[in-house]
Parts: structure tokens; sequence; C-alpha cells
């Protein structure tokens, strides 16, 4: 059997991604930092921290067709493994990300990147999840092996409770809208275009490359090339749950939601998508990947009948709650923490009485 290694796939793509690679006859190894053993589906937990090189060496040592590679890097902490994945597998999937590219009427693989045109060098100094994934691209095209595949995904969205809006994740804005309380948007946000992918069909493309030599030393962008702007995913949302929006201008959400860069380099610009390449090497049509209305509608309403939350940052849903005009109560906030500890909720009145 052919044996596939996924470094930190326990998220839901991961999840997505290792079932459809035993369906194809593959031996499935994941990394994670809490589980161990074998589940029902034959799937094997290594318990470990994949970026630990110890850990990491260790498991590598046992040689790998193909290893796919979730995790997220620093580029130098990159640097010092990139070596040694590729010389431990026949195959190599990295998982990066539409962020890396610049403002494009239509998305290719050979669309510029933000990394090569920014002018903005304060950013440029910064190892920003965007900028940070263009570089560890480069170093991968610089490898002396190229049995390496890339791979980006737009925006992923899954019934895990993965449910982005704008910059907001769903911990965030979904608490807010089920609490009753206004989702601060920024007015101008709401008119660009974005690409959302349901998680499963983002795996499916990427099942179909793990093993594949047309992707040998290629990139592909893994994504539907359907796309709407973001007034279009509020209606979606809207649609499933009561929500009650605020819009506000475009400063004053980067103040209370964070992510600069991410609205600045991203949000901002109108994401459009171009997945004809992946189409081509994986025998997929446009057809066998879910719309986003019927997708996001699905997958939102099958989380909520049994909602399970991260914490959210308690700073930021107070700083949401001052410009959305709404406060919770220290009881309220009590329980929308994981911990509920005191700290946590000393943060969020802080937080709504000085954004």
């Amino acid at each position: 059997m052919k044996k596939a290694l996924l470094l930190g796939g326990t998220g839901a793509m991961g999840v997505n991604l290792s079932k459809l690679l035993i369906m194809d006859g593959w031996e499935v190894a994941v990394t994670s930092r809490s589980r161990t053993g074998i589940d029902h589906y034959g799937i094997e937990y290594v318990r470990g921290n994949a970026h630990n090189v110890t850990f990491l060496e260790g498991v590598l040592s046992r040689g790998w067709d193909a290893v796919v590679d979730f995790m997220i890097w620093p580029t130098a902490g990159f640097a010092e493994v990139r070596d040694k994945i590729l010389a431990a597998c026949k195959q190599y999937i990295y998982l990066s990300s539409y962020r890396v590219f610049a403002d494009s009427p239509e998305i290719t693989e050979k669309s510029p990147k933000l990394l090569d045109v920014s002018c903005d060098a304060e950013y440029l100094a910064t190892d920003e999840y965007a900028l940070a994934k263009a570089r560890q691209e480069k170093l991968l095209r610089d490898a002396e092996r190229s049995n390496w595949t890339i791979v980006r995904p737009a925006i992923t969205y899954d019934r895990s409770g993965r449910f982005q809006l704008c910059t907001l994740e769903s911990e965030a804005w979904l608490r807010l809208a089920l609490a009753g309380h206004s989702v601060p948007l920024a007015a101008e946000m709401l008119d660009k275009q974005t690409t959302m992918s349901w998680g499963g069909d983002v795996a499916l493309m990427i099942s179909r490359l793990v093993g594949n030599p047309k992707a040998i030393g290629e990139d592909f962008n893994v994504c539907t090339s359907k796309h709407q702007n973001w007034g279009r995913i509020v209606e979606i949302y809207g649609s499933v749950i009561n929500m009650r929006l605020k819009k506000i201008n475009l400063s004053k959400y980067e103040r209370a939601a964070g992510g600069i860069y991410q609205c600045k380099y991203d949000r901002m610009f109108n994401r459009v998508m171009d997945n004809s390449k992946v189409l081509g090497a994986t025998g997929l049509s446009e057809s066998d990947l879910i719309d986003v209305e019927e997708g996001l509608t699905r997958e939102l309403r099958i989380f909520l009948e049994h909602p399970a939350f991260r914490s959210p940052s308690a700073m930021q849903i107070g700083r949401l709650d001052r410009v959305g005009g709404n406060i919770f109560s220290p009881s309220e906030m009590s329980q929308l923490c994981r911990n509920g500890s005191a700290r946590e909720i000393v943060k969020y009145y802080l937080s709504w009485l000085f954004v």
C-alpha cells in the first residue's frame, strides 16, 4: 500500500482528505498533538508536535510516498525542515494560500504575488501569513529536489465551525448573531468579491493530486471558480439565522476586528479565482463542486444542531460589541469564554470601554 503522512491534518480539511485517501487505498498517518492510535477508518494518529524537529525527524524516518503539510510555519522554521521533508517522501504537498496573490481581475497560478509587487516596506518587513506562504513557496522552488506540489485553497467553510465573514471567524460574528447582538462589518468590504469553497471539495481536489505525476513540481489553486460578494454571503448566513448587520466604515472596522493587513491586502481585493489548472490535472469539473449557497446553508445548519465553538478573543468581542452598540453581562461572558476566567471578562470590558 502507498503511504501518506499528514502533518497537522486533524482539522476539517485534513479529516476529509484522510478519509478520501483511505477510500483510494492509501495507508494514512496523521500527526496530532492530542490523539494517538488507529480510528475506525483505519487512520493512524501519531501523537506529537510536528514543529518539534526531533519529533518530525522521527516520523519522517518511516519513509512516505506522500507528505501533506497542513502546518503553519514561520519562514525560518520552514527553511530548517524543508530538505528533511523533501528527502523523506516521493511527493511533498505544501498547503499555501490564495492570499499570496496581489490584486488581480482574475487569479491564475501565474498572477503576481504581493511579495513581489508590494511597495509597503512596513508590511514587507513582517512575516505576515500571506508573505510567509509566498516566501516558503520560493524556498520550495529553490530546493535541490523538485518533488513538491503547491496547493492554494481560497476561503473554506465546513460544519466543524469554520464559517468566515469578512475577516471574522465564527467564534466572533456567529456568537454575536446568536446572542442577538449586532454584527459590525465594513460597508466598503461588502461589495468585494470573494471565493468560498466547501472544505470537502478542496480535500477532493487535493486527494486527486496526491500521487499524481502531473502534480510534481507544479502549483494549483484548489477552490471553486464561483464567486460572490460579501453582501451575498451575509444574505446566505441570514437565511439560516437571525442576523443584525451594522455597517460601519473600514477604519472603524479595522480597529474593532483587527487583522489590518488581511483587510487591506485580501478582503479589500476582489478575489475571483481561476481553477482550470487543477480541474485539468484531476479530471474534475466545476459541476463536481458544490454551489456556495447550497453548501454554506447545509454546513451551517448541521453545525448549529450541535454547535461547538472555539473560545473567542474576549478583547475582539468587546471591541465589536462597542461599535455594534451591545454589551454582554459578566455571566454571559463567563459562558462565552471557554475558561470563564475573571481575566477574560475584564479584558472584554476594558476593550469595550477603550476601543
